[in-house]
C-alpha cells in the first residue's frame, strides 16, 4: 500500500511529467511505437517557423508569459484592467491580486476546447470571439457580474459556496449557448466548477473559512521564504487542492491522479500531464508577482500537451502518424495514441526550445519556456492549423468532455 501511495505522490509532481513522457518518447525515438515516428530533421525548420511567428507577434521580443490573461486582452482590449479600475482595485495590491486569483482559476478550468461552432458576442459590437479567447472573455463577464460571489455589492470575488451552486444552465446563459451556438462539454465544465466549490469548502487550510479562492494568496505566501515561491510548489499546491475535482479519472492508493493516463511504455504504466493545472500555474504567475512574490524555477513546468502545441508537431512533420487514416478517426483522451501524442508534445517542446532561442538570439534566462509557449508554439500551432484546415481545427479529432482538451 505504501508503494502505491508513494507512486501516486510521485505522479503528482512536475518532474514526473518529463520523466514519464520521456519514457514514452523513447519508444518513438527507438522506432518501436506502433503509432508515430519522429523526424528530427524537421526540428530546425519548425523552430524557424515558431521564431518567425514570435517576431511577427512581438517584434521587440518582449513576450509575456503564456497565460489566461492574454485571452482577456483579445482584440487588443485590456478588459481586466478596465474592470479592476471600475471597482477601485488599483490602489490595493493584495485585493487586486486576490481578485485576479478568484477570476483566473475558474476561467482556466472553463478553458478546454470550445468546439468549432461556438462564438461569444460582447455587447459593444466587436467581432464575435471563438475558442480560447471567447471562453476567456465569457468567463470574465460571468465573474464581473458576480456569478461566483456570495457578498452583495462585491462581485469581483469567487466564494466557494457560490461556486458550488454552478449549474450547466448558468454556464449556458453566460456563455450564450444554444442550439445554434453549441459549446462542447457544457455539463462537464459546470460540474468541474461545482466540485471545485465543494472541495474548497473542505480545505480551510488552503482556502480559509468561509472559503474563497483568492485566499490561496496567503497560503502561498506562507510557503515562500523571503518572498520566493518555487514553481514546483505552486504546481504541487494545485495538484493537491484540485485533485478531487476531476471526473472519472484514475486513482492510486486512494489519491486521485487527475490528468494522468495509462501507457505501457511508462514506468508503473501511467503518464502524468496535468495540462490544465500547469496552464493554471502559468496563469497565476502575474497575480502572484503583482502581490510581491517572485516565482522561481519556471522551467520546472513543462510545455502544455494540448492540441495547438501537439498539432504544430504533426502539421510540420516532426511527429508523423504511422497510420495515414488516423486524422479521420475520433479518439478519446485515454487512447494510447492520444497519450503518446501528448507525451511526444512535452518532449518535443523541450527539444524545440533551445532551437527557437538560437533562432531569436536569446538565452534561457531571458526567454523561459513560458515565453516560448506564448510567443510562440501555441500561436504557431494555431497558425499552421489555419493554413492546413478550413476552420483551423486540430489535426487529430478528440472526443472532449470539456475537462482535458
Amino acid at each position: 500500500m505504501n508503494d502505491r501511495v508513494d507512486f501516486a505522490a510521485h505522479l503528482l509532481t512536475a518532474p514526473a511529467i518529463r520523466e514519464h513522457c520521456g519514457e514514452v518518447m523513447a519508444t518513438i525515438d527507438g522506432g518501436e511505437s506502433p503509432h508515430f515516428r519522429w523526424d528530427a530533421a524537421r526540428l530546425d525548420d519548425t523552430a524557424d517557423y515558431v521564431a518567425g511567428v514570435i517576431r511577427d507577434r512581438y517584434p521587440d521580443l518582449r513576450v509575456p508569459y503564456h497565460s489566461r490573461w492574454r485571452h482577456f486582452e483579445a482584440q487588443g482590449v485590456d478588459r481586466w484592467s478596465a474592470l479592476a479600475a471600475r471597482h477601485g482595485l488599483d490602489g490595493d495590491r493584495d485585493a487586486r491580486a486576490q481578485a485576479r486569483i478568484d477570476l483566473v482559476i475558474p476561467s482556466v478550468l472553463l478553458d478546454a476546447g470550445a468546439g468549432p461552432a461556438w462564438r461569444y458576442r460582447e455587447t459593444d459590437g466587436r467581432e464575435p470571439l471563438a475558442r480560447s479567447e471567447g471562453l476567456g472573455v465569457a468567463s470574465l463577464a460571468m465573474f464581473a457580474r458576480g456569478a461566483w460571489s456570495d457578498r452583495p455589492g462585491e462581485p469581483l470575488r469567487t466564494d466557494a459556496a457560490a461556486l458550488a451552486r454552478t449549474t450547466a444552465a448558468d454556464i449556458a446563459r453566460d456563455f450564450q449557448v444554444g442550439a445554434e451556438n453549441p459549446l462542447t462539454g457544457l455539463e462537464g465544465r459546470a460540474a468541474l466548477l461545482a466540485r471545485l466549490g465543494e472541495v474548497a469548502q473542505a480545505r480551510p487550510d488552503a482556502f480559509g473559512r468561509p472559503a474563497r479562492l483568492g485566499n490561496l494568496l496567503d497560503y502561498w505566501r506562507g510557503r515562500a521564504p523571503h518572498g520566493r515561491l518555487e514553481a514546483q510548489v505552486l504546481l504541487a499546491t494545485l495538484l493537491d487542492v484540485l485533485g478531487p475535482i476531476w471526473p472519472g479519472r484514475h486513482a492510486l492508493g486512494g489519491r486521485p491522479l487527475g490528468d494522468c493516463w495509462p501507457h505501457p511504455a511508462a514506468r508503473g504504466g501511467m503518464v502524468p500531464f496535468h495540462k490544465l493545472s500547469q496552464w493554471l500555474a502559468y496563469s497565476l504567475l502575474e497575480p502572484l508577482e503583482e502581490a510581491g512574490l517572485e516565482v522561481t524555477g519556471l522551467d520546472a513546468l513543462t510545455g502544455l500537451p494540448e492540441y495547438r502545441n501537439g498539432g504544430l508537431l504533426l502539421d510540420l512533420g516532426v511527429l508523423v502518424p504511422r497510420d495515414p487514416t488516423l486524422p479521420s478517426r475520433t479518439l478519446t483522451v485515454d487512447d494510447p495514441v492520444v497519450v503518446e501524442w501528448r507525451a511526444a508534445t512535452v518532449v518535443g517542446l523541450d527539444r524545440l526550445a533551445p532551437r527557437v532561442r538560437a533562432a531569436l538570439g536569446v538565452d534561457a534566462s531571458a526567454f523561459p519556456l513560458a515565453r516560448i509557449l506564448e510567443g510562440g508554439t501555441w500561436a504557431a500551432g494555431r497558425r499552421i492549423a489555419a493554413e492546413r484546415r478550413r476552420g483551423g481545427g486540430p489535426p487529430l479529432a478528440i472526443a472532449s468532455d470539456g475537462t482535458v482538451f
